[in-house]
C-alpha cells in the first residue's frame, strides 16, 4: 500500500464498529488457550508420580516436559504457512482437537516412548493455537486495537498454566483414579471443546464483520510458500520483533526453571518460596493486560518495548541484591509485569501491523518469532545452569538474564513505529504460485 492507502484504511478502521460476536469469538478461542496450557502443563503438575508410574529417569523426565517447546521449533514456520492459507477458525478447531487426542493418549502411556511421542503430537496441535489466535486477531479486529485484544488470548493461556498448578491435585487428585484418568478426562474435554469452537464459529462467522480475509487462493506450492517465507525472513521489521520475541522467551524460561532454586540459595522457606513463584506466574497478568492497552491508547509500540526492557533489567538486578522478602517481591513483579507479562502480547500483536507482513503473513511471521524464539526458550534455562555451575552462585546467571532484557530495550530504540495498516490487504507483493491480487 502507499502511504495514502494506508492511511485511509487505517480511518476507515477506526470508523468501524467491531462486532459483539467478534468479541465471543475471541473470548470463546481465549477458553481454548487456557484449556491447551492446562492440558500441557498437566504432566508438570504430575510430573513425580508420572516419574514413578513409568519408571522415567530425570533425564527422560526432562525430554518429555521439553517436548512441546521442541516440537515448535521444526514445525512453526510450516504451521504459519498452512494457518495464512486456512484460517484461523479452522486451525484453531483443528489444533483443539489434535491437543485432546494427545492428552488422552498420554493417559494411557505406557512408557518413556509412548508418552514422548504423544507430548509431540500435543505440540503439533500447539502451534495451531498459538499461531491461529493472532491470526484471528488480524481477521476480527482493526489493527490498532491489536495489542489489547491479544492480551485477552494471552490472558487465558497464563490462566491455564497457573490453574492446573493450583488445582490439579490438591483439588482434583482426589476424584480421580490418578494422572492418567485426569489426563484422559481432561483430553476428552479439550476434543469436545473442538467441536464447540468449530460449531459456534461456523454460526458466527459469516455475522461478523472482518477486519481481513483470508486468501483462500494461496496456493500450497513450494513457490507460494517460498516467497512468504522469503517476505518474512529479510523483513527489518519483523526481524528486530524476532530479537524482542527470542529475549522474552530467553528471560521467561530461564528465570522461571530455576526460580526455586534461585530463592533456596537465598535462604528463602519453602513454604514463602512456593508463594512466590506462583505470585511470579499471576502477576505477568497485570503486564500483558495493562501494557498493551496503554501502547494501543498512546499508539506505540517502541516506548513500552524500551520501558518493559529497562523495567525488566532492574528488577533482575534487583535479585542480585534483595536482602528482604519485600524487595524481592518487587524485583519479581518488575520482571513478571514488564519482561515477561508485558512483552508477550506486544510481539504477537505487532506483525499484524507492519508494511510488508499485515494480516495476511500474519500466522508465519508468528512461527518465525517463535522458531527463534524456542531456541531461546531453550537457551535461556540452560545458560542459567552453565552460570551457576562456572561461578557457584546464581549473581552472574541474572545478569546474563538482565543483559537480555536490556537488549529488548535497545532493539525496541532501534525500531520504527509498525505501519498500522489493519484494512483487508496483507500488504505484501502477490506471492509466486498463485497468489492473486491484494
Amino acid at each position: 500500500m502507499t502511504g495514502a492507502a494506508e492511511e485511509a484504511a487505517r480511518e476507515r478502521d477506526r470508523e468501524r464498529e467491531v462486532s459483539a460476536g467478534s468479541y465471543v469469538l475471541l473470548g470463546l478461542a481465549s477458553a481454548g488457550y487456557f484449556l491447551y496450557t492446562f492440558a500441557w502443563f498437566s504432566l508438570a503438575a504430575y510430573l513425580v508420580p508420572v516419574m514413578e508410574g513409568l519408571g522415567l529417569s530425570g533425564t527422560q523426565a526432562g525430554v518429555v516436559t521439553g517436548a512441546v517447546q521442541l516440537s515448535y521449533v521444526p514445525l512453526a514456520l510450516v504451521s504459519g504457512l498452512a494457518i495464512d492459507r486456512l484460517g484461523s477458525r479452522r486451525a484453531l478447531g483443528a489444533g483443539l482437537f489434535v491437543i485432546g487426542v494427545a492428552h488422552v493418549l498420554r493417559g494411557v502411556a505406557t512408557g518413556f516412548g509412548t508418552l514422548v511421542a504423544a507430548t509431540l503430537l500435543l505440540g503439533v496441535g500447539g502451534t495451531a493455537v498459538t499461531f491461529g489466535l493472532p491470526k484471528l486477531v488480524s481477521e476480527l479486529f482493526p489493527a490498532g486495537r491489536a495489542g489489547s485484544m491479544s492480551s485477552v488470548y494471552t490472558v487465558g493461556a497464563t490462566l491455564g498454566n497457573a490453574t492446573v498448578f493450583a488445582v490439579a491435585r490438591p483439588l482434583v487428585d482426589p476424584r480421580v483414579a490418578g494422572w492418567q484418568e485426569f489426563f484422559r478426562y481432561t483430553g476428552g474435554f479439550v476434543a469436545a471443546f473442538a467441536l464447540v469452537w468449530l460449531v459456534v464459529s461456523g454460526r458466527l462467522w459469516g455475522r461478523v464483520d472482518h477486519f481481513s480475509e483470508t486468501d483462500d487462493g494461496r496456493a500450497f506450492t513450494l513457490a507460494s510458500m517460498g516467497s512468504d517465507l522469503r517476505q518474512v525472513v529479510t523483513h527489518r521489521g519483523l526481524l528486530l520483533v524476532v530479537v524482542v520475541g527470542t529475549a522474552q522467551l530467553f528471560i521467561s524460561h530461564g528465570l522461571s526453571n530455576w526460580l526455586p532454586a534461585i530463592l533456596d540459595e537465598r535462604g528463602v522457606p519453602a513454604a514463602l518460596a512456593g508463594a512466590l513463584t506462583s505470585a511470579f506466574v499471576l502477576v505477568r497478568v497485570v503486564g500483558i493486560v495493562v501494557v498493551p492497552a496503554l501502547s494501543d491508547r498512546y499508539g506505540t509500540r517502541r516506548y513500552p518495548i524500551m520501558v518493559c526492557g529497562v523495567a525488566g533489567a532492574a528488577g533482575l538486578v534487583g535479585l542480585v541484591f534483595a536482602g528482604s522478602v519485600w524487595t524481592l517481591s518487587a524485583s519479581l513483579a518488575l520482571v513478571g509485569v514488564f519482561a515477561i507479562g508485558g512483552l508477550s502480547p506486544l510481539v504477537r500483536a505487532i506483525p499484524i501491523e507492519l508494511a510488508g507482513i499485515g494480516p495476511g503473513l500474519t500466522a508465519v511471521a508468528t512461527g518465525l518469532i517463535f522458531t527463534v524464539g524456542e531456541v531461546g526458550g531453550f537457551l535461556g534455562p540452560f545458560s542459567v545452569g552453565a552460570a551457576y555451575d562456572y561461578a557457584g552462585a546464581f549473581d552472574p546467571a541474572l545478569g546474563v538474564l538482565a543483559a537480555a532484557s536490556l537488549a529488548a530495550a535497545v532493539v525496541g530504540y532501534r525500531m520504527d513505529e509498525p505501519s498500522r495498516a489493519g484494512s483487508g490487504g496483507t500488504d505484501r507483493p502477490d506471492a509466486a504460485g498463485g497468489a492473486g491480487e491484494e
